[in-house]
């Protein structure tokens, strides 16, 4: 245990009476609305004018056609959506579902007094995906046979995927 002499003991005391002026210049007195209080405004397309940018900003992403893919069967709670993806954290699912409401591509439903439960759907722009969706599935098998013939590992091969199937809407 350190010993404090009393200089220390005044040094300190003057850093703490100068506290609550170096924390006011700092902190700023302006309150930030909470991320799902925000109004949902779609991003800026990285490469004005170019389609192939805006289409990927839109799918693109680890996560985003895996909520396709789930949501493509019909509505689904938050909750419900978290379980059928478990290596999704819940601030990344909402993170990313805020953007795809942003795009347009999901609509966000509360039913009912708060805490109300929210329940998310495939708008049909949303729907439009699944066919593109679909299709980078049956890409995906094609490339994982193209490596398992070629006898090198298919990096990309998880068991734990979630889309053996195709797509409901698809």
């Amino acid at each position: 245990m350190a010993i404090m002499t009393k200089a220390m003991r005044k040094v300190n005391a003057a850093r703490f009476d100068d506290m609550p002026a170096n924390v006011a210049s700092v902190i700023s007195t302006t309150k930030k609305a909470p991320g799902g209080n925000r109004p949902a405004v779609a991003r800026v397309n990285a490469v004005s004018g170019c389609a192939l940018t805006s289409a990927l900003a839109a799918m693109g992403g680890r996560w985003k056609l895996f909520i396709v893919y789930r949501l493509s069967d019909g509505a689904l709670h938050f909750a419900a959506l978290r379980r059928s993806l478990p290596d999704m954290s819940a601030k990344v699912l909402a993170q990313q579902l805020r953007e795809m409401q942003a795009d347009g591509l999901v609509e966000r439903n509360a039913r009912g007094a708060v805490p109300a439960p929210v329940m998310y759907t495939l708008t049909p722009h949303g729907r439009s995906l699944l066919p593109v969706a679909e299709a980078i599935r049956r890409w995906g098998m094609a490339h994982q046979e193209l490596h398992a013939r070629s006898g090198r590992p298919d990096v990309a091969t998880d068991e734990r995927a979630v889309c053996g199937l195709g797509l409901a809407g698809a």
